[in-house]
């Protein structure tokens, strides 16, 4: 991109929903960039439990509009991605005394039909004595419910909407922040600094999209100079990660005494993903970290239900992530909707500023929508909305039968390990091939660093999905650096450092 040159869409933010309203707006025509000062997903959209889901428990709080908005994006997603987001059916014992069973009866029949299901069964009882899903659990927990959700790789997601948006148009900049913006009557005149070189661009843009998460406030107030009507909250959630403690392929959710719920789902095959919190936060969103106390609350929880105890100890890795939720006069964090809001800010003779306040990983297509039909009467040219129906990169798997699919994928490479091969399949869909192109065997794969990360890989996810760091390829592109971190393997992440050293690409040291 030349200096001299003028975007219609300046997008601050490379988290969910900046990636989103980059992919929508660039595939209706418009001319977009996209700033992120650090690594895409690097923060909040990183940080989720890796859930793609309606919200069962905001039915309690009466959002009903947002579940049922929840519950439509959770079945257009699984077919756009259904190599990164999958099917998940999640269990509830049944503690009459924090909710009587009628209660969780009417709001699972309320979860099933508020909005069309085509994929996902339904919700129905079962009893833990004939469930696997009972083994695990305390003896006095006789009964429960199923019902389904999606699981998702969350910071994989943000990637694919960045390369669909590259691949229409968008310019997306990673390692760049915005440093200054004047408002003129027709463009913003901005400038971007890429924190890897020092160097500085200058560029116009017919409008700014405030896109900036746990930041969008800051950035009002500082760069942008403008004031909004709506304000953040800025809520900590926090994650353990153990190794596997059931066998079967069902998830759990707890409920608490304190009426909060904590999620128990396999993970990466080997552990288990443990969360979340709801804690006010009031530091920089850059440097949350997860408390003792939290380690402690989120392992009182699980084991409150699983026969055996589990313990600090047995935590393998943690991460916490910062959660920009739209103000509101409650006191409990965990009652804060988890809903959006979209403010346009279109002044005379000024160039116009789009903020996103709040949201949540599952409905960021709808959001993107919304913030790109509210540009219309600003781009006349604009064309009509098209993401509802269209695969994500790596998402055009026929009929979204990634089963099928990853037979297909075997066949055509039977040199592929089994584990390996379905995890290509996973992460990139129908991409592998690309990233495969050329390589008839495991030696074509280049050096291997550890785990099952292969240097083919490494290359392509330097080539086409903007990873630079240690960093972005072990614990955002994949999740490779959880099973090295287990292993104790320390010698792969500086084999990792070396190869990218050698390449001649920025590295920075590898944070867990």
């Amino acid at each position: 991109m030349e200096q001299t040159d003028i975007v219609d869409l300046l997008v601050v933010g490379g988290g969910i929903n900046g990636a989103g309203i980059a992919r929508d707006a660039a595939g209706r025509g418009l001319t977009v960039l996209l700033c992120e000062q650090d690594d895409l997903a690097a923060h909040t959209s990183s940080s989720s439990t890796k859930l793609i889901h309606g919200g069962l428990r905001y039915l309690e709080h009466y959002e009903f509009s947002l579940v049922r908005k929840a519950l439509q994006e959770r079945e257009v997603l699984l077919k756009a991605a259904p190599h990164i987001i999958s099917p998940l059916r999640f269990v509830m014992p049944h503690m009459p005394h924090l909710r009587p069973a009628w209660m969780i009866r009417a709001g699972l029949f309320l979860y099933d039909h508020l909005s069309k299901r085509e994929v996902l069964p339904g919700s129905r009882g079962i009893t833990f004595s004939s469930h696997p899903s009972g083994i695990p659990l305390k003896k006095f927990l006789k009964k429960g419910f199923v019902y389904s959700d999606a699981s998702v790789q969350d910071a994989r997601l943000v990637v694919l909407n960045a390369m669909d948006a590259r691949e229409r148009g968008a310019t997306i900049l990673t390692k760049t922040r915005l440093i200054e913006a004047t408002q003129g009557a027709q463009y913003w005149d901005a400038s971007l600094l890429c924190t890897l070189t020092g160097k500085t661009t200058h560029v116009k843009a017919r409008c700014v999209i405030n896109a900036a998460g746990p930041w969008v406030a800051s950035l009002l107030h500082g760069a942008l100079q403008t004031s909004a009507q709506h304000q953040i909250r800025l809520v900590k959630g926090s994650h353990i990660v153990t190794k596997r403690l059931f066998d079967h392929d069902h998830a759990y959710i707890f409920q608490n005494p304190d009426n909060r719920i904590v999620f128990a789902i396999p993970y990466e095959k080997d552990f288990t993903l443990i969360g979340t919190t709801d804690v006010e936060y009031q530091g920089d969103p850059a440097s949350v970290t997860i408390s003792n106390e939290e380690i402690a609350y989120l392992c009182e929880s699980v084991s409150r239900y699983f026969e055996a105890t589990v313990t600090p100890a047995q935590v393998v890795w943690t991460y916490a992530g910062v959660r920009p939720l739209l103000e509101e006069e409650v006191d409990n964090p965990a009652a804060v909707t988890r809903d959006y809001k979209l403010e346009l800010h279109t002044g005379q003779n000024q160039a116009p500023v789009l903020s996103v306040f709040g949201g949540k990983i599952t409905t960021y297509r709808r959001l993107a929508e919304e913030a790109c039909d509210q540009l219309q009467s600003l781009f006349s040219y604009m064309k009509p909305s098209w993401t509802a129906h269209a695969p994500l990169p790596g998402g055009d798997i026929e009929r979204a039968d990634i089963t099928e699919f990853l037979r297909v994928f075997q066949q055509r490479h039977p040199w592929l390990p089994a584990a390996l091969a379905q995890r290509y399949a996973h992460a990139y869909g129908t991409r592998a091939e690309r990233m495969l192109a050329g390589i008839k065997d495991i030696a074509g794969l280049g050096e291997l660093f550890g785990a099952d990360l292969y240097a083919a890989e490494v290359h392509y996810l330097v080539q086409q999905e903007w990873a630079i760091t240690v960093d972005d390829i072990l614990w955002r592109r994949s999740k490779l650096g959880l099973h090295l971190l287990a292993n104790g393997d320390t010698e792969a992440v500086a084999r990792l450092a070396a190869w990218l050293a050698e390449q001649k690409i920025a590295v920075e040291p590898a944070v867990a």
